[in-house]
Order: structure tokens, then C-alpha cells, then sequence
């Protein structure tokens, strides 16, 4: 059995003797259209039961009808890990409320073609950046001007979200610390993600605070980049006694070298990290890290471009400690 099609815009504007264009401009109140004209477009909407398609309103006001989560990274890979498919579903389920949908653009470091066409397409209602850095943010072009939130440091030149990963990266140096640790090693992130520079910092500022040697080893954000990073730590430093990993993907990694070492943790060797995934509370021994609430950012930063933000005040999101048996 078939089914009426729905009313569409020709039938309102047949119905009012009116043209497709006038009907357009009277129901979306864009334009000129004389008093007699509205009401009997309006009357005509009205009898046929017309509803505007979404895709063809914010077309024609010119606001698009998706925003582009934009995700940089060397490899594609990115759009599978834990992070980010979590950042995409919450970014997904608040542009929903507004009325908007969410794809996903995956841009290697550096490359600006990806952000010149979305600056083009009248779809695109605006771009969500993720694992930036302050040059990409600095080259966006005019057309994506003023329609640009991003997580992580936004450089005093659009609205940022981010999670306060410097204060995390602190509070864990001062437990490890004050649980008598003395040769505190860390496991860095990728040098493309200039996000991930802040808990270096932090870790430097901590050591130093504490007169204790500084040592950093690159982790990656994966547990194969972890597990590589500890057999360089345990190599170069043998008398290292605790671990701070960027994230908990790369601590889980160092945990398995260390098992495989016969390195007790956290006897011998203490590790935290950070993100709190589920993964996390399960390992033997469950890991000490710290939250990352993706949601929450999320949420916040299609919030954000959706209403407008003061690229000047960045919102950060606190991190809570999580302790567990392995620091």
C-alpha cells in the first residue's frame, strides 16, 4: 500500500498562487514578501500540513545543518580509539538538542586543504577541532571564522574546552612523591599533539619543585607506545621507581613490560595514568590515573559553537585523582 507523499514547498506555493521563491521567503520571514502574500502562504501551509525539511531551513538561512568534528592525527586510526569514538558520541547526542548532526573529518598534521573546503560547504554549521596545535589554529581560514570551538588550548583565538590535564599531571607527581618516590619517570605523548605538551610541563615543574632528576621517555598514546617507552625508561634508568604515563592506553602498555621484567608494581615501580578508562580498574594491579570527562567537554564545546564563546576565557574541566593499588 502506498504511502501520500508529504507536502512540499511547490504544493504550498501552488496553493497560494504564489511563486516557489515568494513561498520560501513569506515561511521563513527572510526577504520581501507583501502582507496579502504571507497570509495566504501561511493559510496554505496550514491546510496542507507542511512542514519545512531541517536540511532546507538552515540552508537558507545560511547556518548549515552539521558540525565537523575534526580530528588531527597522523593516521586514520585515530577515528577507532576510545577517545575519540567517546568525544564524537557525546559531541553527536548535544548537537541533536540543537537540532544539528555530526560527521567526523579525520586531518593529518598540518593540512589545511580539509579546513578551506569545509570553510565552503554551506552544510557545515561549524568545526569542532581536536588534537590541534596553535598553527592550524592560527591558519583558519576567514570563512570558518567565528564558527570554530576546539578541545584543548584554544590560544586565545577561539573558544576553547579543555580538561585541566596540568593539575592532574601535578597532583599525581606530589602522590608519588609523598608515598616516598624519589626517581619519577614519564612516559610523553606524540610531538604533533601539542595538547599533550601541558602535562609535560606540569611533570617538569614537579620533579623540579621536589629537586628530584627529570626523565621523560616517549609513550604514544597506545599501549604498544607505552610498552615500548618503559623497556626505554628501564634501559637508560634501571633504578627508576615510578612511571607517569600520558594516558592510561600507554600506562597499560608499561604495566605489561614491567610484569614481563619481573618489576614488581608498585613494590618497585609505582605507574599512574590518566583518562580513567574502564580498562583501567580492571588490570592486575588496577591503575592509578585520574578522570578525563569527554563528555562533559564535549557537550560543552558543541554548546559553545553553537551559542557563541570568548576565545579569550577557555573553559577548563577539572580531572579528579583516582588512586587504585598500582601507586
Amino acid at each position: 500500500m502506498s504511502h501520500p507523499r508529504p507536502p512540499t514547498l511547490a504544493d504550498v506555493a501552488r496553493a497560494a498562487g504564489v511563486s516557489v521563491a515568494t513561498a520560501s521567503r513569506a515561511l521563513s520571514g527572510r526577504g520581501p514578501v507583501s502582507a496579502p502574500a504571507r497570509a495566504d502562504v501561511l493559510r496554505a501551509a496550514h491546510a496542507l500540513s507542511y512542514a519545512p525539511h531541517p536540511l532546507a531551513v538552515s540552508l537558507a538561512r545560511g547556518e548549515g545543518h552539521r558540525i565537523v568534528v575534526g580530528i588531527v592525527a597522523p593516521s586514520a586510526r585515530i577515528l577507532a580509539d576510545q577517545y575519540a569514538t567517546r568525544l564524537v558520541a557525546a559531541a553527536a547526542r548535544e548537537a541533536d538538542r540543537h537540532g544539528v548532526g555530526v560527521s567526523t573529518r579525520w586531518l593529518r598534521p598540518g593540512e589545511r586543504a580539509v579546513l578551506d573546503g569545509l570553510a565552503r560547504d554551506r552544510g557545515v554549521r561549524g568545526l569542532l577541532l581536536v588534537n590541534h596545535d596553535e598553527a592550524l589554529v592560527a591558519a583558519l581560514p576567514a570563512g570558518l571564522r567565528g564558527r570554530v570551538t576546539v578541545v584543548g588550548p584554544g590560544f586565545g583565538r577561539v573558544p576553547a574546552h579543555d580538561v585541566d590535564t596540568a593539575a592532574a599531571t601535578t597532583a599525581a607527581v606530589r602522590h608519588l612523591t609523598a608515598t616516598g618516590r624519589r626517581r619519577i619517570a614519564m612516559l610523553t605523548g606524540p610531538a604533533w599533539a601539542s595538547s599533550l605538551r601541558r602535562p609535560v610541563d606540569a611533570y617538569r615543574a614537579g620533579v623540579r619543585e621536589h629537586g628530584l632528576p627529570c626523565r621523560t621517555a616517549a609513550g604514544g598514546l597506545t599501549a604498544a607506545g607505552g610498552a615500548a617507552g618503559a623497556r626505554r625508561v628501564l634501559r637508560r634508568w634501571p633504578d627508576t621507581d615510578a612511571i607517569v604515563a600520558i594516558t592510561d592506553a600507554v600506562a597499560i602498555g608499561a604495566l605489561r613490560v614491567l610484569a614481563d621484567e619481573g618489576v614488581r608494581v608498585p613494590d618497585d615501580v609505582a605507574v599512574t595514568g590518566f583518562d580513567d578508562i574502564p580498562l583501567a580498574a580492571l588490570g592486575r594491579p588496577a591503575l592509578t590515573t585520574a578522570t578525563h570527562p569527554v563528555e562533559r567537554i564535549a557537550a560543552g564545546a558543541v554548546r559553545t559553537l553553537m551559542t557563541g564563546g570568548d576565545p579569550a576565557e577557555p573553559i577548563l574541566h577539572r580531572s579528579v585523582p583516582v588512586r587504585r593499588e598500582s601507586a
